[in-house]
């Protein structure tokens, strides 16, 4: 009777330290709406530095670094053409995305920080 007690205390606290199961990374609102706006067909561009995007990106992005943008921008036609910007905290896609406006991108999405993705 003990050895089926002991059994059953083993299997009950063996299933409280079972990994949680994975699964897809939580999206935030942001990122479900520059999910949305790249599978219509924008452009997505991290305009972090060459090294922080060689560390990791969003699929498909291109990589123009906010300080080479202003030099860039026709790489990003047609103007009409959606474009989602992002960095590392929100402050350089913020300045992207008002440099792009600027220039007279019409439609354009600040994503903030990839980990908004």
């Amino acid at each position: 009777m003990r050895a089926i007690a002991a059994l059953v205390v083993l299997v009950a606290t063996s299933c409280l330290f079972q990994p949680a199961p994975a699964s897809a990374p939580a999206s935030t609102p942001a990122g479900a709406q520059a999910r949305k706006l790249i599978e219509q067909g924008a452009w997505v561009v991290d305009v972090r530095t060459s090294s922080e995007f060689g560390g990791g990106h969003i699929e498909g992005a291109l990589n123009i670094p906010v300080d080479d943008l202003k030099n860039r921008l026709a790489e990003l036609e047609p103007k009409d053409r959606p474009v989602v910007v992002y960095c590392h905290s929100g402050a350089r896609s913020a300045g992207a995305a008002q440099m792009l406006k600027t220039a007279g991108f019409v439609q354009v999405f600040d994503l903030g920080p990839i980990r908004n993705w």
